[in-house]
């Protein structure tokens, strides 16, 4: 009877670890996990449209990942989209002329900063910001192009 009862207990720790781990994984695919701020600087840039870039999206550049979203506003005055991004220190030599744009990872994936280098002696500090940026492709607003352009087409 004793060692039924040891068996359960093992078998009870075993599913709750299991379950901890799980969730701690499902975070760390999700990017819930809480962002460490201190080992970045902020840089900002401006677009027209984010699509669904969300924060703690990644911010890539070559494929590496050098920082994340850390948040996105709207400024009022200028109908465009800010969004600021916590860059790892070690990336310290970032020109800033550097271009940043909305990408998408695969088909339907989800969408990220990819940053493509200037040729800038500078680089980019604390508070600054990416003046050229394109904006993101929104899949609806091309499948509308395309069948108006059809529609159009058509008509001649």
């Amino acid at each position: 009877m004793k060692t039924n009862k040891t068996v359960e207990i093992l078998v009870g720790l075993f599913v709750a670890a299991a379950l901890l781990a799980l969730f701690f994984l499902a975070m760390k695919v999700s990017n819930l996990g809480a962002l460490d701020t201190s080992e970045t600087y902020r840089v900002t840039a401006r677009f027209d449209n984010i699509g669904s870039l969300k924060e703690k999206a990644p911010v890539k550049m070559a494929g590496v990942e050098v920082g994340r979203v850390s948040h996105i506003g709207f400024d009022q005055a200028r109908y465009q989209a800010v969004v600021e991004l916590a860059i790892y220190k070690k990336f310290d030599q970032i020109p800033d002329d550097t271009f940043a744009k909305i990408l998408t990872a695969g088909l339907l994936g989800e969408q990220y900063v990819g940053l493509e280098p200037g040729g800038s002696d500078t680089y980019l500090k604390e508070g600054g910001e990416i003046d050229v940026t394109q904006s993101a492709m929104v899949l609806e607003e091309v499948i509308g192009q395309f069948i108006f352009e059809k529609a159009g087409e058509r008509k001649k």
